[in-house]
């Protein structure tokens, strides 16, 4: 049985990727792993399925290994555009996409939000437009580690004028070699910028494992998805500064961190059950190929 702490930092948690590296699966295997996760017993850290909007179609004749009480929940990946004027097209061609499959079968699909990289030529401008395209829907837009504060900022202007704020931003923290992997102090500026804690913020690849480690098949240090999204809620809740994020990123010790069904603990830092709640509606999620892994792992640190 998890530590009620753990249950509320990870509820949902994890976005199950296997579609992309290194897992690479194909769309039918991928969607019978996810088949099998929601109606096992980890099935409260199950987020959705990233499914890349020109899959969709193919995926309407894999829906019957769902039903109506474990349905397919889907975050939506649009492509990737260098420009505002491709950006806005391949925007609508999504959208169109996934309303097609929202009206498929209601009882075992469902679209939870979209993920897709804003060019580099972004401005409130484009992001209002990309509202009147988009409408309700929730999305995380990714911009490079390198961009992630004047992005998070953007985001956050466009969401002051609107509303119902429903854009977040996503950060990639890895990948399959070791350049794709930001360093820490890219990751903690992220998660310190005032504007990150008014804003959804979700992360995807190189988060596996639950604590920072080094792992040969990349050739450097993973970071860990239990520091990553304990510094973010940690951050926002004591105010921290990059430096002090940062050190929280860094820390690989599996004994600094504690969970019991009244608080959240790294070190002396602390966090009540409540207030994990709250936090967490703006630290949605985490991308992983796999979730065998993030499960396996924390068993053998005894968390679960």
């Amino acid at each position: 049985m998890a530590a009620g702490s753990l249950h509320a930092l990870l509820a949902q948690s994890i976005d199950y990727a296997g579609m992309f590296p290194p897992c690479s699966l194909g769309l039918e295997p991928a969607l019978q792993n996810q088949a099998e996760y929601v109606r096992s017993p980890e099935a409260w850290m199950l987020g959705t399925f990233v499914l890349p909007v020109e899959q969709f179609d193919a995926a309407k004749q894999l829906l019957s290994q769902f039903d109506p009480l474990h349905p397919l929940r889907v975050a939506a990946l649009g492509p990737k555009t260098g420009t505002a004027n491709a950006f806005l097209g391949a925007l609508a061609n999504a959208d169109a996409a996934i309303r097609s499959l929202s009206r498929h079968n209601v009882d075992l699909v469902s679209i939870s939000h979209l993920e897709m990289l804003l060019p580099q030529d972004a401005d409130v401008a484009l992001l209002k437009e990309a509202k009147s395209v988009v409408g309700d829907l929730t999305v995380f837009w990714e911009a490079p580690p390198d961009r992630a504060e004047p992005t998070i900022a953007l985001i956050a202007e466009h969401n002051s004028g609107q509303d119902v704020a429903t854009f977040g931003y996503k950060l990639r923290t890895g990948g399959v070699t070791a350049d794709a992997f930001p360093t820490s102090a890219q990751i903690a500026r992220a998660l310190v910028t005032p504007a990150t804690h008014q804003l959804p913020i979700k992360f995807t690849a190189g988060l596996h494992h639950p604590v920072r480690q080094y792992r040969d098949e990349v050739k450097t240090k993973m970071h860990g998805f239990l520091n990553v999204l304990g510094a973010a809620v940690l951050a926002a809740e004591h105010r921290w500064d990059a430096h002090q994020a940062a050190i929280m990123l860094e820390d690989e010790n599996p004994h600094s961190f504690s969970f019991t069904d009244d608080f959240f603990a790294w070190r002396e830092w602390k966090i009540d059950i409540e207030r994990l709640h709250y936090r967490r509606k703006f630290v949605a999620s985490f991308g992983s190929c796999s979730f065998d892994e993030p499960r396996d792992d924390l068993r053998a640190l005894g968390f679960l």
